[in-house]
């Protein structure tokens, strides 16, 4: 990874959702939130269509927009559990699709039999960031629909779970 690609617009896009992410915690103001909700949404949007407009899909970008992603989401979906604004269980919902992830990456990296293949993005995953991230809008501006949304997440989050598993799978058995 050279530092060229690592700097990239889309790539520098990405990383503002951390800054994001810190203001989120430390801002209390609800109509602020929303604002550096819908900033994230859009730097989400914008930098894979930056990358992707500009033939630079770099392996960095790759890496770094779902993990901005996780970041932002983690922090924010914390700092709704402190507050009261989510339970256990639905924070646990929110991330199921991103501890799986992790737990896989996990096993695929200690396992040695296991060979490598490209991870890329998929429709599937898609969704449950953009379903995970209205879903934390909705805490805000309309709280009654949070239960069946986090439903809708754990639903989207299980779909995901299984069409990365087998993409994987099938990469592997090439």
């Amino acid at each position: 990874m050279t530092r060229r690609t690592l700097v990239s617009l889309p790539n520098l896009i990405s990383f503002c959702r951390l800054p994001l992410a810190v203001l989120f915690v430390g801002v209390p103001h609800a109509g602020a939130r929303v604002a550096l909700l819908l900033v994230a949404m859009l730097t989400d949007l914008l930098d894979g269509w930056m990358a992707r407009r500009a033939n630079a899909v770099t392996r960095a970008g790759a890496l770094i927009d779902p993990i901005a992603d996780r970041l932002f989401v983690l922090a924010v979906v914390l700092a709704y559990l402190a507050e009261g604004l989510l339970s256990a269980g639905q924070v646990l919902v929110l991330l199921a699709r991103d501890i799986m992830t992790a737990v896989g990456f996990g096993v695929a990296r200690s396992v040695s039999w296991l060979r490598p293949v490209e991870f890329k993005a998929r429709w599937s995953g898609k969704v449950v960031t953009a379903l995970q991230l209205s879903t934390l809008l909705l805490v805000l501006l309309r709280p009654t629909l949070v239960p069946p949304l986090v439903v809708l997440v754990g639903v989207a989050a299980a779909i995901a779970v299984a069409d990365y598993t087998l993409a994987l799978w099938r990469a592997r058995a090439r």
